[in-house]
């Protein structure tokens, strides 16, 4: 096995997610994921720097009390 390769992981084993990866995900357009969590008070968003993370399993549970986004 090549040593060079970056072996994936699956995004629903994923804690956090990307915005490309979260739209994919949850069928949710990323300019919308963009404003849910542009909020100070948005619990699923992890900034890394300047770099937006999704918490998938805080989302799941918004998502699940949400009526609509």
């Amino acid at each position: 096995m090549d040593a060079n390769k970056k072996k994936e992981v699956p995004i629903w084993e994923k804690s956090n997610l990307t915005l490309e990866e979260a739209a994919r995900y949850y069928n949710i357009g990323i300019n919308k994921l963009r404003d849910m969590s542009k909020e100070e008070t948005c619990d699923f968003v992890l900034w890394v720097g300047n770099r937006r993370l999704i918490k998938r399993k805080k989302l799941d549970e918004y998502l699940e009390k949400s009526f609509s986004v």
